[in-house]
């Protein structure tokens, strides 16, 4: 039986949290005097008042967390994350309709990037930094922050961490969950100080350097300026929003590891290595296609090339060029990329840098048991044995993921679009990476979307963000029966 009361009672502290965090945005108006201060507190004061009506109603409730109710916890909290999250952008008039506020909130706690607005630069400071603040959030996940607290209340929050980090092999770096979400949120933290400090020492500005920062580490892209990363010409900028870029992408849990100095484990991590050798070897490849048909630099060459990879790679989604005006086997490449994705235990999206490698490892190894039928051949991963349970969920996720993309293409070209636009949107919202191909490539948005369009590209952002089955279980008959 499904304990609804736990349900909302969790659902209410996340709410405090989000009206906690939404209330940041509040001084920075202040300070900026940009006249929309009121509407941001009000926005905050709403949020707080739910999530606390919420929390005294469902108080009493047996405070125990099985599966079903970790998916609910997680899937609707992402939902309500975004439907009071669009209110600051509502109330102060800065996106007047509801859909396309709603897309932009979904986008920023799903760390997507996808934007409906054509003119960013109009945003007020105090809208900005909510904007970034979102991804910021949603890139480690509130649901992480929440576990923190919840074992205080006496509430067991493993349900909730396998539900919100639903990897092959979700790792912990400490056997107790509160203490794993502790030293998670404090790399995040230390990560995105780091980059302030870099980028404000690079010629930042300083508010702009928090933002980016905030997105960057969230894997998220949402930038201050229409151009992107490319409104800064400066390659020191450039270099270390890319290394960021693929600190995010890595498993949080090597990083950890890389603080403590103990380096073995992290190069000996055999993710991280396929991940660093895919960011080399088509870095290098597009750097040669750019050097001979571009006439720049190869340095500048180098740059955006590595940029580029890193970003999509990633699903950050930041762009310093319009990589839609190389030749098409440049930015065939970046869409194909944008399958690839981070590591698992990493900010990013997509289908992750350890499925890529287990497919690979399952084929290599399937021929091999054509030549041996009677061997016992395993599939190994930093020399043990992964198990079949595990190969086959990770064969079940791509095969999903490939149909929902499939399903997904038709469904958007049902609405009028090319079949580059279609795909492009499809990949980037599902793989949570912002930009794609066609009418939603780097120097595009997703305006011109009809309300039905945004709201599906929502849902795809939704399930790809908590990585397919956490959403898509709720549709089964089966997870309702008691």
């Amino acid at each position: 039986m499904i304990n609804y009361r736990v349900v909302g009672f969790i659902l209410g502290i996340l709410l405090l949290i989000e009206g906690l965090f939404m209330f940041l945005s509040v001084p920075v108006s202040i300070l900026y005097q940009e006249g929309d201060s009121l509407q941001l507190l009000i926005s905050s004061a709403i949020t707080l008042s739910t999530g606390a009506l919420l929390y005294l109603f469902f108080k009493k409730s047996i405070k125990s967390v099985g599966k079903r109710e970790g998916y609910l916890i997680v899937s609707f909290g992402w939902i309500l994350f975004s439907f009071f999250g669009t209110m600051p952008f509502y109330l102060t008039g800065a996106i007047p309709s509801y859909t396309d506020a709603f897309f932009e909130t979904m986008s920023g706690f799903t760390t997507t990037g996808a934007s409906v607005l054509t003119d960013v630069e109009t945003l007020s400071h105090g809208l900005h930094f909510w904007r970034s603040l979102t991804q910021w959030l949603g890139g480690m996940g509130i649901i992480v922050l929440s576990l923190v607290i919840l074992p205080v209340l006496g509430i067991g929050g493993m349900q909730l961490f396998i539900a919100e980090v639903p990897g092959p092999a979700p790792d912990k770096i400490h056997p107790r969950i509160k203490e794993t979400a502790k030293r998670l949120w404090a790399i995040y933290f230390i990560f995105t100080v780091a980059e302030i400090t870099l980028l404000t020492a690079g010629g930042m500005d300083i508010f702009d350097s928090v933002c980016h920062s905030f997105t960057t580490l969230a894997t998220g892209g949402f930038s201050t300026k229409n151009a992107s990363i490319g409104f800064y010409t400066s390659p020191f900028i450039h270099y270390v929003v890319t290394f960021f870029m693929i600190v995010a992408g890595t498993n949080f849990t090597l990083s950890y590891f890389a603080i403590h100095l103990k380096f073995k484990p992290v190069f000996g991590n055999e993710e991280f290595r396929f991940y660093l050798s895919f960011i080399a070897v088509f870095s290098v490849i597009i750097t040669l296609i750019l050097a001979l048909t571009v006439a720049q630099p190869v340095e500048k060459s180098f740059r955006d090339s590595l940029f580029q990879v890193v970003s999509i790679m990633t699903t950050t989604g930041y762009t310093t060029t319009d990589y839609l005006k190389w030749i098409p086997v440049g930015s065939v490449i970046l869409f194909a990329l944008m399958f690839f994705g981070g590591s698992a235990g990493s900010t990013g999206g997509s289908i992750k840098i350890i499925r890529i490698v287990l497919i690979l490892k399952n084929s290599f190894m399937e021929l091999k048991r054509l030549i041996h039928p009677n061997a016992v051949i395993p599939v190994r991963l930093n020399t043990q044995a992964v198990s079949q349970q595990i190969v086959t969920n990770v064969l079940a996720f791509t095969f999903l993921y490939i149909l929902i993309v499939l399903v997904s293409v038709i469904i958007i070209s049902f609405l009028g679009y090319d079949l580059d636009t279609s795909f492009g949107a499809v990949a980037a919202t599902l793989g949570n990476i912002g930009p794609g191909i066609g009418q939603v490539g780097p120097s595009c948005n997703y305006a011109h979307f009809p309300i039905i369009g945004k709201w599906f590209l929502s849902f795809l952002m939704l399930i790809g963000r908590l990585e397919l089955f956490t959403v898509l279980i709720l549709l089964t008959p089966n997870f309702w029966k008691e």
